[in-house]
């Protein structure tokens, strides 16, 4: 019984340690020496609200594929890293993303703990126009969605309390090194040449591999084992969801210019002819392999054009965004019936969409990049550069080795402090109610066999 106690008020006193450390954090008066522009801080704090609004997005996009008595605890999943990566990255990630660099491998967890010297510090560098606090949350919104993309993974069958440690020590320990390694002025692959304008590398390389990572070690569904079908509980969700993830995405990726200038404009066009050659590539893709075209499909295609658009958004040029999308669409969706074939119960394909849709757009900004869109860039192989080409494929290949690895320790940790899985009986029963006590349909209109309208009881 203390034991399981134990593990019911830690979470709680951990939080409230926490809060009670941050009341001795030294206030300092901000800095301000009237370099900042207004038009660039009212840009990039629309920006970062809309990176925000992925967020909750994802958890519609997620939640409408899943079984229906598992839509809540998936969504929560999602929603939930909103409130712990908050705190985190307030508390040290901050720091270990952005700090001074150690080695180029880490930022100093001391630089700004507790946003020590935030407020009152200089712009970053890259960001000289906009304050640093707005630099740090518009980049906190990015941390914060990246292990929300691994719920698809691992849905259906992972304990709450076990995903919310994975949020913590994956932030930790593979978001944040990558962070530093790719924006850090003083980063391994930042000072290697690797160019990652939105986070192909950071956030969906790393989310993808850590989806492959906790699909073999949660292992499969008894669903999955059994070869069951399962119906989406609600495919209007999933067009809502990536409704709002295509709208924040222009946050993502236009904010990313870090100004309002015509870099964001330009990443503003891509972002979108990607995503529409992706959702319409997938689409006649799975027409003439002989299927119906389906809303499932032009969703998840267009979802994989935004992927593969990110890391290039402010490298390549508009023309060039309609091939990227329209061949991330088709290797991803490849990479989707592979995955079928094999025992891999990755839940909602994160590895095949976001894992290979970023190295696939981490490898075409290798290509298509030029300094004609943007000056601060580099030349691609097809404008004559083919050592890029390679410096992005070795950046690949590092952050695919390392996000792995990690994520996969991470992972088996988990499963040594507590079950990562819940029990038989509790996947059976569905997440929804064994972890949460809720139901999906609770106290709404379902549709009988028969046809006929009929009220749920609400459930108490």
């Amino acid at each position: 019984m203390a034991k399981i106690l134990l593990k019911q008020v830690g979470p709680f006193v951990v939080l409230s340690i926490i809060a009670i450390l941050a009341l001795f954090t030294p206030l300092l008066p901000n800095f301000d020496e009237g370099k900042y522009n207004a038009s660039d801080i009212a840009f990039i704090l629309v920006a970062t609200a809309l990176v925000f609004l992925m967020t909750p997005g994802l958890a519609f996009f997620y939640g409408g594929m899943v079984h229906r008595k598992n839509v809540i605890s998936t969504m929560i999943k999602s929603v939930v890293a909103a409130g712990v990566i908050s705190v985190l990255w307030v508390t040290v990630s901050f720091s270990l993303a952005f700090g001074e660099s150690i080695h180029g491998l880490i930022g100093n967890p001391l630089t700004y703990l507790f946003f020590h010297g935030v407020n009152s510090g200089p712009s970053w560098s890259l960001a000289p126009t906009i304050p640093l606090t707005l630099f740090a949350l518009f980049q906190l919104m990015f941390a914060i969605i990246t292990p929300g993309l691994v719920v698809g993974a691992v849905a259906e069958r992972i304990r709450f309390t076990s995903y919310i440690l994975f949020i913590v020590l994956f932030a930790l320990f593979v978001y944040s090194p990558l962070a530093h390694w790719t924006w850090h002025p003083e980063g391994i692959l930042f000072k290697m040449g690797v160019l990652d304008f939105a986070g192909g590398t950071v956030v969906h390389i790393s989310a993808g591999m850590a989806a492959l990572a906790g699909a073999l070690v949660l292992k499969r569904r008894r669903s999955h084992q059994d070869h069951q079908e399962i119906p989406p509980a609600n495919i209007p969700y999933v067009l809502i969801g990536t409704g709002l993830l295509w709208f924040g995405w222009f946050g993502f990726n236009a904010g990313s210019a870090l100004g309002a200038n015509s870099l964001a404009v330009s990443a503003f066009a891509t972002t979108n002819i990607a995503a529409g050659a992706a959702g319409l590539s997938w689409m006649f893709f799975d027409v003439a392999r002989g299927k119906k075209p389906s809303v499932l499909g032009f969703c998840i295609g267009a979802v994989v054009g935004l992927v593969a658009i990110t890391p290039g958004a402010g490298f390549v040029s508009i023309p060039s965004s309609i091939f990227i999308g329209v061949a991330a669409a088709v290797i991803s969706n490849l990479a989707v019936v592979w995955k079928s074939k094999t025992s891999l119960d990755d839940t909602l394909d994160v590895f095949p969409c976001h894992g290979v849709g970023g190295i696939v757009g981490m490898l075409l900004t290798g290509v298509f990049a030029t300094k004609t869109v943007n000056a601060a860039g580099v030349d691609g192989l097809l404008y004559g550069n083919p050592a890029f080409f390679f410096t992005q494929l070795k950046g690949v290949l590092i952050v695919i080795a390392f996000s792995f690895v990690v994520s996969f320790i991470i992972f088996k940790f988990i499963n040594l402090i507590q079950p990562i899985r819940v029990s038989s009986e509790e996947e059976e029963e569905g997440l929804d109610a064994s972890q949460h006590n809720e139901k999906y349909f609770q106290g709404t209109l379902i549709v009988a066999s028969t046809g006929m309208e009929m009220e749920q009881e609400p459930t108490t």
